[in-house]
């Protein structure tokens, strides 16, 4: 039972994300391919990786990554941002542009977190938070590149 909740927030989740991009491809409003969309989905979630941590992340291939940020830099949704530690390294950071078009599509997050803080107590609400902080940082190791770097920038 508990596996197939979390499948059907996960799908509900997916499923109005997908809407928000296929509403804007039938209005002509998009400009991100789908695959385009989901690299900046990764790097939102990674905040500012390099195109090598990018790559090894998404489990492709450098210069296939470059391929793909490059489009994404033209379109005006990412920068590049030279490391102050090592000049020849850039980091990957979404622009406003794109921060506008990541806010309509999780918008739905914020109306669903509300709904959960009106329908349950605070008490349950902060420990769904616990739970939910314990799942994403202990019980998805394999995604732990996503942790911030600890090295000073």
């Amino acid at each position: 039972m508990l596996e197939q909740a979390f499948q059907d927030v996960y799908t509900k989740f997916k499923l109005h994300f997908y809407q928000n991009i296929f509403q804007r491809f039938a209005t002509r409003e998009a400009t991100l391919t789908t695959v385009e969309s989901f690299c900046m989905e990764g790097i939102m979630a990674m905040g500012e990786p390099t195109i090598a941590e990018f790559s090894r992340m998404m489990q492709i291939s450098t210069p296939n990554a470059a391929y793909k940020i490059g489009s994404l830099v033209k379109k005006g949704y990412v920068e590049k941002i030279q490391s102050t530690t090592d000049r020849r390294e850039y980091h990957l950071r979404p622009t406003q542009k794109y921060i506008d078009y990541y806010n309509i599509s999780y918008s739905y997050l914020h109306t669903v977190v509300e709904r959960a803080r009106e329908r349950f107590s605070p008490e349950d609400c902060a420990k769904l938070e616990e739970m939910l902080t314990i799942v994403s940082t202990e019980l998805m190791p394999e995604l732990d590149m996503l942790k911030k770097d600890e090295k000073a920038e």
